[in-house]
């Protein structure tokens, strides 16, 4: 992806280095898998970890003595250029839909972190909190996502990015609310047969993202390829089968990583709103 020498959005919040409260509840273990399965890719973590919308954020200071590595300054360089290109995409998709597009916050920080839907560790992954409406990202992520995961390139990268901003546009359309407001009125099940078409909207929209970027000539032909592999590889499926041996189907939260790459595909296909309506959809 062409992405060096452009322009970098200056929604960026810089805590790596800080200190913040990162306890998850007592979650052991079995329960540390439990968190990446559900927030990795945009869950609400306060749904796991105790926090809510409301939970008032913990102030940090920043660590002065921090020094990033080279590679990582070029990660957190690209990850702002992505961010950049979603608000100007997202401004124009939301003015032809007579809309208006607010834009959301980037937190870049390392180990832990805290935000208005709770404290978390960089264990959990990637995630948007609508609380504050702001994304969060520890920028080892990606070094997972390259061996770990086993989705190397640029564009899987940004496709993480794309899919936590496709949370924040649900946010400000509404949907998410809608979901989150069933949490405790229906079962665990219906919850996260809800969370799935959450989930799936999301990856929608981040193909909606790529649909706009391919159009202004920054993609190759293996760009999307990179975002299909990680959707793949993120597949509560996948991650279920590689954690404990076996799946659950009545606990996904996110979609099989068929689901994933159909509705990346789909939003890419049509690159607009009107088509990725996951709540509605006869076959997922």
């Amino acid at each position: 992806m062409e992405w060096k020498n452009r322009r970098k959005s200056d929604n960026v919040e810089d805590r790596r280095g800080s200190k913040a409260p990162a306890t998850i509840g007592g979650i052991g273990g079995i329960g540390i898998i439990l968190v990446i399965i559900y927030t990795l890719m945009g869950g609400n973590p306060g749904d796991i970890l105790g926090g809510t919308s409301n939970t008032p954020q913990v102030k940090t200071e920043t660590a002065g003595d921090y020094k990033p590595s080279k590679e990582e300054e070029e990660i957190a360089e690209f990850v702002q250029v992505i961010l950049a290109d979603t608000e100007d995409v997202w401004h124009d998709v939301f003015k032809k839909e007579g809309k208006t597009y607010k834009d959301p916050t980037l937190v870049l920080y390392t180990n832990s972190v805290a935000s208005a839907c709770g404290n978390a560790t960089s264990a959990v992954g990637p995630f948007y909190c609508p609380g504050d409406q702001k994304l969060y990202i520890d920028l080892s992520f990606y070094d997972e996502l390259r061996t770990q995961y086993k989705a190397p390139g640029d564009f899987a990268m940004a496709y993480v990015v794309a899919h936590e901003v496709g949370h924040h546009v649900q946010t400000l359309l509404g949907q998410t609310q809608k979901v989150h407001a069933q949490n405790g009125r229906v079962s665990k099940k219906a919850y996260n047969e809800l969370s799935v078409k959450l989930e799936l909207q999301a990856d929608y929209y981040a193909g909606v993202f790529a649909k706009h970027v391919q159009d202004r000539g920054y993609l190759d032909e293996k760009d999307f390829k990179e975002a299909l592999t990680a959707a793949n590889a993120i597949g509560d499926d996948t991650l279920q089968k590689r954690a404990q041996g076996y799946v659950v189907p009545d606990s996904f939260t996110h979609g099989t990583s068929a689901q994933r790459m159909k509705w990346l595909e789909r939003g890419f296909k049509y690159g607009d709103l009107r088509n990725g309506d996951t709540f509605n959809a006869r076959d997922l």
